[in-house]
């Protein structure tokens, strides 16, 4: 099971009651604790912050995975990523083709890209991993029309051999629509965030082990 966490330091310190000036530390513990735990991906989602604070952020927390198997992905930013040393780019729908970011970035590194109909997928086969939403309703996209369980199997058939994990409105209840649609995996927000007094090494090493736990049973069962 692939399993990738994608960041939100302001949900994640309104989550544990922190102040503005803590997310950041929160948010390098809560990556530390995905790489402990031996989570695949870390999409460093933070759209607000400028080139320079983001490249000095993913330094940071490469530094957080250091010695890991996880793999630090910057959204989007093609620029960035490669400036801090990252080990990929995940690429909105509306933005480069994967071959385009190939063309430009050492080998090895990793393009993910995101998905939310069967001709994108198609069109990005040649990315490394395709992630697939919105897959079901979530809080930090209200509006949008979500895929639901047909939606997405449309999508992995599609991608037809290209790795697709499914994102928006998961966790561990969610795990057998995954393996039904035969996806890989999924990525999350919310599945990855404690409630207050929880310790995050703790919930995140827990989370972890359940949700790969709840897919290797699926996954015997389909």
């Amino acid at each position: 099971m692939i399993l990738c966490l994608v960041t939100d330091r302001r949900r994640l310190g309104a989550a544990l009651g922190a102040q503005p000036g803590e997310c950041i530390g929160l948010l390098r513990d809560q990556v530390a604790a995905a790489a402990a735990a031996g989570i695949d991906y870390v999409q460093v989602r933070e759209a607000d912050l400028e080139a320079g604070d983001l490249a000095n952020l993913i330094r940071d927390l490469m530094r957080a995975v250091g010695g890991s198997t996880t793999r630090l992905l910057v959204n989007d930013r093609v620029d960035v990523a490669l400036a801090a040393g990252a080990s990929g780019v995940h690429l909105r729908e509306a933005s480069f083709l994967p071959a385009q970011v190939r063309s430009i970035t050492p080998k090895g590194f990793i393009i993910s890209c995101a998905v939310h109909t069967s001709a994108s997928a198609i069109a990005r086969k040649s990315a490394d991993l395709l992630i697939a939403g919105t897959v079901l309703p979530t809080a930090s996209k209200p509006t949008v029309d979500y895929l639901n369980k047909a939606g997405f199997e449309a999508i992995v058939r599609a991608a037809a051999g290209t790795p697709v994990i499914g994102i928006g409105g998961l966790d561990l209840p969610s795990i057998p629509l995954l393996a039904a649609s035969c996806a890989v995996g999924m990525a999350a927000i919310g599945a990855f965030i404690p409630s207050t007094g929880e310790g995050i090494p703790q919930f995140v090493q827990k989370r972890v082990e359940g949700l790969r736990f709840a897919f290797d049973s699926a996954s015997r069962r389909t």
